[in-house]
């Protein structure tokens, strides 16, 4: 787990950022949705398999989760299970390259709010942690 920003919200009226946890096997595409979110989101911090992500949503408390399904080890679903499991409350979203109807299906079986498709992630990342953190779905359209 990397840690990366652990500040709290603002005081001065102003709206809170939503405190993000990204995980994803791939290093590159962790920086990408960095980039992405870092002018709208506060990212508490990175891993990069599954069991690190569940010790990091303990210890962050994010208040969304983006985590690729398809992952060595746990893969996200099992992630997903996981967390909820240990009580997590954090919004999920899910970051995939699936884009076939049954991966939707159980990644909203598995606690999933979001789902953003990786192809569409400059486009669709943002809405989707902003609509989830105010509690309402998100799914990429399909390409």
């Amino acid at each position: 787990m990397t840690r990366t920003d652990t500040t709290t919200p603002a005081s001065d009226g102003s709206p809170t950022r939503p405190r993000v946890l990204l995980v994803d096997d791939n290093a590159a595409m962790l920086d990408r949705a960095a980039m992405i979110l870092a002018g709208t989101c506060t990212i508490v911090g990175t891993a990069r398999e599954g069991r690190s992500a569940i010790a990091a949503a303990a210890e962050l408390t994010p208040d969304v989760i983006v985590l690729d399904i398809s992952m060595p080890g746990m893969n996200g679903f099992e992630v997903a299970a996981a967390l909820r499991h240990a009580g997590s409350t954090a919004a999920v979203v899910f970051l995939t390259v699936h884009q076939e109807d049954d991966f939707f299906s159980v990644a909203r079986g598995a606690g999933g709010l979001g789902y953003v498709i990786k192809p569409r992630l400059v486009t669709d990342l943002v809405e989707a942690v902003l609509s989830v953190n105010d509690g309402r779905p998100y799914a990429s359209p399909k390409s």
